[in-house]
């Protein structure tokens, strides 16, 4: 990967397996949009971002340098060679196929605390609703940091409100657990950043302490906020796939890489429409 400074924009050429309709639309985040022109827009880490593929390469538009090696480079896991992960689970030949749909995926390192909040918001809910309610929680509680663009309010803010005071966001039984998370987050019962040195279980136990947090809650929580990408989250969806494709067992080849093997095989199976 190369990248230049051009006035104001940061442009990054030569990525490879960097797609950005596979990587912000996928169901991992939930603050991206693309707007009319084909970019796409968000904020993260307090930071508001245009970025667009174009024919010089990847354009973050507006932004600094010292925001590109401080935040963006490390959010759009840059420095991790998909390519060779793509080569080693490319021995099974399913995944070889699976990889070949969905190259250009790669897995955003959030802010911890967002990866919890949002993916606590995810449960029994479709994607449209879950940004509705990321975004209401964030334009109520966060800080406008571009017209129109708010902040994602830390765990100490929401463990400041009531159950009354989240009822604006409509998002039903999922506040108590909302609240729950915020409590234990904010007090130092769980600390996230100590979480991403912890092993894949002990890890997950300790997010499951967390009132409403289930197995797949705290997989999303570790492979999406906290840089485990051996975390492999399940749902009814998934299992599904994974018992038509390879009999309920992922192959030993992509063990260690299991949550980036796991967004192949989701978007296989969902372009090819596969039968399960």
């Amino acid at each position: 990967m190369k990248t230049l400074v051009r006035n104001k924009d940061i442009i990054l050429s030569d990525v490879k397996n960097f797609i950005l309709s596979e990587t912000l639309d996928c169901g991992q985040a939930f603050r991206w949009s693309e707007t009319e022109d084909g970019a796409f827009e968000g904020v993260a880490f307090g930071k508001y971002l245009k970025l667009a593929a174009t024919e010089d390469g990847i354009i973050l538009y507006d932004t600094t340098e010292e925001d590109f090696l401080n935040i963006w480079k490390d959010y759009f896991d840059l420095d991790r060679d998909y390519g060779e992960i793509i080569g080693i689970i490319s021995e099974n030949e399913v995944l070889k196929t699976a990889s070949g749909f969905a190259g250009g995926i790669r897995i955003l390192r959030q802010d911890p605390w967002e990866a919890l909040c949002s993916f606590i918001i995810s449960q029994n809910n479709n994607i449209p609703r879950i940004k509705s309610i990321v975004e209401r929680l964030c334009a109520t509680f966060g800080e406008e940091v571009k017209e129109g663009f708010y902040s994602f309010p830390s765990a100490e803010r929401i463990a400041a409100l009531t159950l009354e005071d989240l009822a604006p966001l409509r998002s039903g039984f999922r506040a108590k657990y909302i609240l729950d998370g915020a409590k234990r987050v904010a007090n130092g019962e769980i600390d996230l950043n100590a979480l991403k040195t912890l092993g894949l279980d002990e890890a997950r136990q300790e997010l499951m302490r967390i009132y409403g947090v289930g197995e797949k809650v705290a997989d999303c929580t570790l492979l999406f906020g906290l840089s485990h990408i051996d975390a492999f989250p399940k749902d009814v969806w998934i299992k599904k796939a994974m018992a038509k494709l390879f009999d309920g067992a992922l192959p030993e080849c992509a063990a260690p890489y299991a949550g980036i093997a796991q967004q192949y095989i989701f978007h296989y199976a969902r372009m090819t429409k596969l039968e399960i």
